[in-house]
């Protein structure tokens, strides 16, 4: 699929892009992958070891089989488990807020802290996180707070081999490193989807990778 050509929600994605790219390009803890046709941050040691052997052990108790909108798990696209975590649960919310605080923006734009787990063999193919608008599930996801803008990305553990984020139209490839946060814009400068995010996680080859995901949209979460 491409990029729709109508784009709801662009100026929005325009403002925000342009206040989370001052935030975060002004903290000297941020490193930027330096590729221009994407913004792509990079945080070490955004978690601690505690914290993270902590939201692996709560990721285990929800973790159930991944759906990606119209494609169930038997789809083979997406193959991990998953499961939000209790927004209510102070631990939970500790880290969320420690991530909004990062990138500058209102609680209320950010979707709960997800818990992702593979084992050997799982995968998530290359899709992209912000949404195709001219598919049957974007009227449900336009009242919940429309386009998705940034995405915040948390590795929790060391995978023995494979489990590495590709980004795969830029020929980049992230090796999981615990506690290391990545941050990254969905929409280009302009507001327009960024065909330049689609990415993968490759297949865990041996051992376990865990992750914590945030999602940021262009309106208050519902």
């Amino acid at each position: 699929m491409s990029a729709p050509g109508i784009v709801p929600d662009q100026a929005a994605l325009a403002r925000l892009g342009e206040a989370v790219r001052a935030r975060l390009t002004g903290d000297p803890a941020v490193y930027r992958v330096d590729d221009e046709r994407i913004e792509l941050f990079a945080v070490g040691g955004f978690l601690s070891d505690g914290e993270c052997a902590r939201l692996c052990t709560m990721i285990d108790a929800v973790a159930r089989p991944s759906s990606l909108h119209e494609l169930d798990y038997a789809s083979g696209f997406r193959t991990s488990y998953s499961g939000d975590l209790d927004p209510r649960d102070p631990f939970v919310a500790g880290i969320s807020q420690r991530i909004d605080g990062l990138l500058g923006v209102e609680a209320a734009i950010g979707e709960p802290v997800q818990g992702q787990r593979y084992r050997p063999g799982q995968e998530f193919k290359p899709h992209n996180d912000w949404f195709y608008t001219s598919e049957g599930y974007w009227p449900q996801e336009e009242a919940r707070g429309g386009q998705r803008s940034w995405t915040a990305m948390a590795y929790l553990n060391a995978v023995e081999a494979g489990g590495a984020t590709a980004f795969t139209l830029l020929g980049l490839e992230i090796e999981p490193k615990p506690g290391v946060l990545l941050l990254w814009n969905n929409a280009l400068p302009d507001g327009r989807p960024n065909p330049a995010a689609l990415h993968a996680g490759c297949p865990v080859e041996r051992g376990s990778k865990y992750i914590i995901t945030k999602w940021y949209r262009t309106r208050a979460w519902r």
